[in-house]
Parts: structure tokens; C-alpha cells; sequence
């Protein structure tokens, strides 16, 4: 009841500094550059060194809001920004933390956006350099350490503090949200840092990331290892709709989605060409290519598997990885982390040795796939990933492998408890494909911790232009969507989630 009482309080009066007084707040090692009120509908964001740049009309909606900008100086080569966007009125009471994609190296400002919009307090960090690549790493140890881990944690600390002295009391919840590298982020929280976070939503995490990268060189290898390997990407739809033609009926509905593609056993051979290459059928070359890019990476002397290959169903994306040119995040990776020479050519990966050589730079740094979570678990935390089995630039099977290994550390009751795996088809890398791809999970995660009772499914959307023309429950792992037998493909209500 007090709680009810000063949310209502607050939400009456606001806060208990200005805005503007924000600008003299003091924390050690962080420098507020700014503290200003910005008026519903009026943000811009700032030009930045992104790929996919923001869609103004994203913020014309938004409410007012208190931005806050700051550096934060961990070490003496730290050069850490962050944003926290405190709602100026109607805040529900809570902190979402957001995370980056790729090297990171900009402010996501959509997904502060989202969660302004949402009622949340929140915050969001460049990882402590400028632009989506490696490049800062050379001479600059402590900066990838930032990238690694510490500025998430340092972003998380300050934003409290920040919140707390703006709105005069505590969050009631904090949320981490992100996917990619932001699921990483998540993860590595949950492990390094248990007490930052209530709930923690990790999309399609990249936490292996001393394998991920070297998976992401692999099918570069496979489709350039001489001309008639290449897969044009005219080929990608051929072996996409052979691939449902396999495997779509396998969940007991043909709905142009692979349900379960780890039942799938698919083999891109039926496409062989009888005679001469031509655009109906796969060379032999090609067919062996396409197998590669299934399979995944193995080192060539102990057959162990590296990181698991994309999925069938994943084809319409291969280009990312499998394109004219390899991956730029796996070619920086090796280029100024492991190597530290920017000339490094791909195919001279070795899959044994240079592998080796990654996991033993890394040594925890970067990668987050400590399946111990006691301290996470023991004080309530929640952990909520998702993955899209479509996925073509993290092998959707790495979400599936991590999570057992949880399960093998804390055991099926407790895992129960505390954290759940939802693995959705059609989706492809964060969202987008062909299968429901739109959900949310953080209001999910809060309905989860505030009743404590853990989801039993999660409801996904899939639309055309703006018009919603699928929905599909998402279960959690492992048990997968099956069709009743009657009724809609398309309708959620006419699948139920049970053991595959």
C-alpha cells in the first residue's frame, strides 16, 4: 500500500529535483555532460556511425522526459557515454536498461524510445567507443574490457544513482533488455553482476563469442573456397522452399514455417543438378557448400563440434554470412582483437588452432557462457531468452546449448523456476522472416516477477505492412507449438504447447 501511495505521489509532483539540478548530481569517476527536459514529440536524435540509422517519426510520439547524457571513467582509458531518460510524469515506477548489436559504438536510441514510451525509466551505453567496428581495440586494452563488460555494469550503477536522486526514492523492478550483443550483455550481467538486474531479457545472445565469430568465417570459407562453390543468392529461395518442403509438416500444419528444425532432415543433395549448373538445381560444389553452412564449424583434428550451424528455414539469409564478402564483425574480431593485423585474410582460418588461440585471449572476457547462475537465482532473478530458429547470424541451436547447461548446473527444478527458453519459428536474427517475429517480452518478465508465476507461453504476432496476419503462441523449451487439428494456422488459440 505505501508503495501504491507514493507511486500515486509521484506521478502527482514528479520528482524530487529538477531536471536541470541533475547537471550538478555527483558520482565518482562519471561527469554529467547535460540534464535537460526534452518536450513530448521534440527529441531528434544525434547523427551517428550506424548502419540503420533511426526512423525520426520513432520519436514524435514520445512523452517529455528528463535526458540525461554522461562519461563515465572506470579506468584511465575509459571513455564511457550514457543516456538516462527519466520520464517527467506518469513513470511506473521501474528501470529497462537497453542494450547495443554488433561492436556496439552508439546510444540506442529506439529502444530508449520504446521503453520511455512504455512508462519505464531507462538507460543505454556506447560500450565506451565511437562506431561499429574494432578498430578501438588496438593499443586500448581497457576499452575492450568497457566493450566486453564493465560499461553495462557502470551505466547500471550510475542510472540507479541518477534515478534515485531525480524521483527521491529507489526503482521498484530493474529490467535489462536486449538481443544480439544486447543478449549477450544480459547474460554477462546475470553471471558477473547478480545484483544489477531483477529480470533480464537476452535475445539471441552472442555470448560465445571466441566461437560465434570464427562460425560466422566458416560458411565465407565453405562458399569462396573456389568459384563453383559459390550460392548466388538466386539459389537461396530453391533451397529455402525445398527445405518447408521437407520439413514444414512436421508439427502438423503445412504453414510455409519449419516448426521444429531440429526434427528436420533436410539434405540440400535432392537439389543436385543431373546435368549442367543452372538455376533449378545445386552443382555439387554448392550442394557441399550448402551442407557446410548446416553443419556448422568442427575442429578438423578432434571432430568437436565448434558452434552449431544455421538452421533449415534459416536460407533466405544466408547472405549475411554467405554473401560476396565475410561477416565485417567476424573479419574485426580476428583482425584487431586476435591477430592484431588489419590485413588478416579469412581463409586462413584454422579451425583448430586459431580457435584454440581465440578461446585462450578471451578467457572470459567477452564471452558470457558461465552456466552457474546461484547468485542470480538465489535472490529471485528472472532470465528470459528467446531465439528465432531462422537466425542467420547466430546459430539458434548456441541459445539451446547454453540453456542445458544451466539446466545441468542448477538442475530442472530451479531452472524451472527462474529462467525460461522460447525458440520462434520463422523468426530470423532479432526479429523479421517469415514466422511471428513481434512480442513483448519485458511486460512478460514484469508479469512473471510481479506474480510469480513463471510463463507458460508467450504470444507472437507476425504483420504485413501494418496488418497483424498471424499469431502463434511461443513456448518454452523444450516443448514446441502444435496444431489442435482444426481452425486457423494462422490463430494462436488453435495451437496448444506441449512436449515434442
Amino acid at each position: 500500500m505505501k508503495i501504491a501511495v507514493l507511486l500515486v505521489f509521484t506521478a502527482a509532483v514528479c520528482c524530487a529535483a529538477s531536471c536541470e539540478s541533475m547537471a550538478s548530481f555527483t558520482l565518482p569517476g562519471t561527469t554529467i555532460t547535460s540534464a535537460k527536459i526534452v518536450s513530448a514529440g521534440a527529441f531528434t536524435p544525434p547523427p551517428q556511425a550506424s548502419p540503420n540509422p533511426p526512423d525520426p517519426a520513432v520519436f514524435k510520439t514520445l512523452p517529455g522526459f528528463c535526458r540525461i547524457t554522461a562519461t563515465l571513467k572506470p579506468s584511465s582509458d575509459s571513455d564511457i557515454r550514457i543516456e538516462v531518460w527519466l520520464p517527467a510524469a506518469g513513470w511506473n515506477g521501474k528501470l529497462q536498461s537497453v542494450g547495443n548489436g554488433g561492436w556496439a559504438g552508439i546510444i540506442s536510441y529506439p529502444a530508449l524510445a520504446a521503453a520511455v514510451a512504455a512508462g519505464y525509466a531507462t538507460a543505454s551505453t556506447d560500450t565506451g567507443h565511437v562506431g561499429a567496428n574494432a578498430k578501438f581495440v588496438e593499443g586500448h586494452p581497457e576499452k575492450l574490457i568497457d566493450f566486453a563488460y564493465r560499461s553495462v555494469h557502470e551505466m547500471t550503477v550510475a542510472a540507479k544513482a541518477m534515478l534515485t536522486a531525480y524521483y527521491g526514492y529507489t526503482p521498484r523492478r530493474t529490467y535489462w533488455n536486449g538481443c544480439s550483443t544486447g543478449g549477450r550483455q544480459g547474460l554477462m550481467e546475470a553471471q558477473r553482476y547478480p545484483g544489477d538486474y531483477d529480470g533480464i531479457v537476452a535475445g539471441a545472445p552472442a555470448n560465445y563469442w571466441s566461437h560465434l565469430l570464427p562460425s560466422a568465417i566458416w560458411p565465407a570459407q565453405a562458399v569462396h573456397k573456389d568459384e563453383a562453390s559459390y550460392i548466388p543468392a538466386s539459389k537461396y529461395p530453391l533451397i529455402h522452399d525445398a527445405a518447408l518442403a521437407a520439413c514444414d509438416a512436421l508439427d502438423g500444419v503445412k504453414d510455409g514455417l519449419i516448426g521444429d528444425p531440429a526434427r528436420c532432415r533436410f539434405d540440400p543433395k535432392v537439389l543436385e543438378c543431373k546435368g549442367a549448373d543452372g538455376p533449378s538445381c545445386l552443382s555439387s560444389a554448392q550442394v557441399e557448400a550448402a551442407r557446410k553452412i548446416y553443419a556448422g564449424p568442427a575442429n578438423p583434428r578432434t571432430k568437436a563440434e565448434i558452434f552449431p550451424g544455421l538452421e533449415p528455414g534459416s536460407e533466405l539469409g544466408w547472405g549475411a554470412l554467405a554473401g560476396p564478402e565475410p561477416f565485417g564483425i567476424a573479419l574485426d574480431y580476428f583482425r584487431y582483437v586476435v591477430f592484431k593485423d588489419p590485413s588478416w585474410d579469412y581463409r586462413k582460418l584454422n579451425f583448430d588452432a586459431d580457435v584454440a588461440l581465440a578461446d585462450k585471449i578471451d578467457s572470459g572476457l567477452t564471452n558470457a557462457v558461465n552456466p552457474n547462475l546461484k547468485d542470480y537465482f538465489v535472490r529471485d532473478g528472472k532470465l528470459l531468452m528467446y531465439h528465432g530458429w531462422n537466425d542467420q547470424l547466430i546459430a539458434p541451436r548456441n541459445s539451446i546449448n547454453y540453456y542445458n547447461s544451466v539446466v545441468k548446473a542448477a538442475g530442472a527444478a530451479k531452472t524451472a523456476e527462474s529462467m525460461r527458453l522460447f525458440m520462434t519459428p520463422g523468426m530470423m536474427h532479432c526479429r523479421g522472416g517469415e514466422g511471428p517475429d513481434r512480442f513483448d517480452a519485458v511486460t512478460l518478465m514484469d508479469q512473471w516477477l510481479e506474480t510469480g508465476k513463471a510463463p507458460d507461453q508467450m504470444v507472437a504476432s507476425h504483420s504485413t505492412g501494418a496488418k497483424v496476419d498471424r499469431t502463434r503462441p511461443l513456448c518454452p523449451y523444450p516443448q514446441v507449438a502444435a496444431y489442435k487439428g482444426s481452425g486457423s494456422a494462422d490463430e494462436a488459440a488453435n495451437f496448444v504447447c506441449k512436449a515434442p
